[in-house]
């Protein structure tokens, strides 16, 4: 929870020719900031350089990062507001990009205090007799970063922290800052701490957090700990959850210094720059089939069998392409093997033992799938029970139509439709291969420029020419052009318009 660095991730090596002790560090003459401060200077530097701010962050550069930059700039603690799978947690994580890379801190502490700033008496004391002598340690910016899930049952003490017993068993005093145990807060001390989804931490615990915003101290069972804690705080909350689940309390979002909404996607170029750079496709997928599946998750968004206020995450235009992908190096898997090897019904499956296997390259059919598998993404509105999969599936039926229009108006496919105006049928679906299609259609005049129009280039793979003809073919019956029908054992046929 409190750290963001995986568990078998070796940690970062300081480099060598950082000071070692106290005096060094003097002598190099580094100066205390507090990480505000350290935000504040490390964000300037990348302005003026032209530098990327937030690496990573897609669709906010005119809208949120801009607010988020004034927050940064004024030194003020921030919440992060608007629906699910916006961003807002790796829009959170990429402010550690801003920290020094390396910070000195005192070796042992929990409170990773500064060997210029020390904060507990016994620091104090460690420093004040080793002097310049005194070792020092090199923290990472990346062990700088504390996070919590807000749940029902997060504890005050998860947070803050609490009173050690075993230490007062020891004889030490309940006035001793030695006999707490600190919680994820101020062992972030001097870092960038995140509560996620703040609204579900319980009013009573919300409150623990209010002298850590205002006065930067922390109470424990009633003690007052004079520690002035360095510390970014930044929360991530749903609007509905004001109503809904929980919500922020007053006083608390007073103390907040700014609130910035985030949004999704606003156009389909950032909606498909968000798909390409998230997205960990196991097969090749089109840019045509990756801009049906961003104008179906913007048409599932827009929706109005779609309960708006829960919202649409990006993820589900992610999960769509990966699944998507999925299915195709299904197919290119079952078509290697036994019942499918050579290529199922290709010219020359009959004799020739050097034929080519099937890459794995995505179709447009292959989304059908996704209309089941990712349903439990969206919340529908209550009377559209029953009738998810028909929505999804009429949303994506229609986001195959418009990205055809977008992709080929104008264009001459009378190729297509003259293949099957004297009954002729063309035969695809999820197990059909590239060469049992091409086969089908042989060579159609037009076929060259829709490829080039779908960005298959002038040399394509069988696979993805392929992938250009069933698109071609089911835009073309979208537009009722073609007939289509779907046989018992799943495949689809195209032929006259029915």
């Amino acid at each position: 929870m409190g750290r963001v660095t995986a568990p078998n991730q070796a940690l970062p090596v300081p480099p060598a020719d950082l000071p070692g002790t106290l005096g060094a560090l003097r002598a190099a003459g580094h100066r205390y900031q507090t990480v505000k401060q350290e935000l504040r200077h490390n964000l300037l530097a990348r302005m003026r350089s032209g530098e990327d701010r937030f690496p990573g962050i897609v669709g906010y550069d005119d809208s949120v990062l801009p607010e988020v930059e004034r927050a940064l700039l004024a030194g003020h603690d921030m919440v992060l507001l608007g629906e699910r799978g916006q961003g807002k947690t790796r829009l959170i994580r990429a402010l550690v990009t801003l920290l020094d890379e390396w910070t000195p801190v005192l070796p042992g502490s929990v409170l990773n205090e500064h060997p210029l700033h020390p904060l507990t008496p016994a620091s104090r004391a460690l420093v004040a007799e080793a002097g310049d002598d005194l070792p020092i340690g090199w923290l990472h910016r990346s062990m700088r970063y504390g996070e919590k899930l807000a749940t029902p049952d997060t504890s005050v003490g998860d947070l803050i922290g609490d009173v050690d017993p075993i230490r007062i068993a020891q004889g030490r005093t309940l006035g001793d800052p030695e006999t707490i145990h600190f919680g994820l807060v101020p062992r972030t001390n001097r870092g960038i701490f995140a509560v996620n989804e703040l609204p579900d931490l319980a009013e009573r615990i919300q409150v623990a957090l209010l002298n850590v915003l205002e006065e930067r101290d922390i109470q424990v069972r009633g003690y007052q700990l004079r520690l002035p804690l360095d510390l970014f705080l930044v929360a991530s909350a749903n609007p509905e959850d004001y109503t809904n689940r929980g919500r922020i309390i007053t006083p608390l979002k007073d103390r907040f210094g700014a609130e910035v909404r985030t949004h999704y996607p606003v156009d389909l170029e950032l909606e498909l720059a968000l798909i390409r750079q998230e997205a960990d496709l196991v097969a090749e997928v089109p840019e045509h089939v990756l801009e049906v599946l961003a104008r179906f998750a913007r048409a599932v968004r827009e929706s109005p069998s779609v309960d708006p206020r829960s919202g649409v995450s990006a993820r589900f235009a992610i999960a769509a392409a990966e699944t998507v992908a999925a299915a195709a190096l299904r197919r290119a898997g079952l078509l290697a093997g036994p019942a499918g090897s050579p290529a199922a019904g290709s010219a020359s499956a009959a004799g020739d033992a050097t034929v080519r296997p099937e890459s794995p390259v995505a179709r447009v059919g292959d989304a059908v799938s996704v209309t089941s598998t990712l349903r439990g993404k969206v919340e529908f509105e209550s009377g559209e029970e029953g009738r998810e999969i028909e929505v999804l599936a009429h949303l994506l039926r229609a986001a195959t139509a418009e990205t055809f229009r977008a992709r080929l108006a104008g264009l001459d496919l009378s190729g297509f439709t003259g293949l099957v105006a004297e009954g002729a049928m063309i035969e695809t679906g999820e197990l059909v291969s590239s060469a049992e299609l091409l086969r089908q259609v042989g060579t159609v005049p037009g076929l060259a420029k829709a490829l080039d129009r779908l960005g298959l280039g002038d040399a394509p793979t069988p696979e993805q020419a392929a992938a250009g003809v069933e698109f071609v073919l089911e835009g073309l019956h979208l537009t009722r052009r073609l007939g289509k029908d779907v046989t018992d054992s799943g495949r689809t046929v195209y032929g006259g318009r029915s």
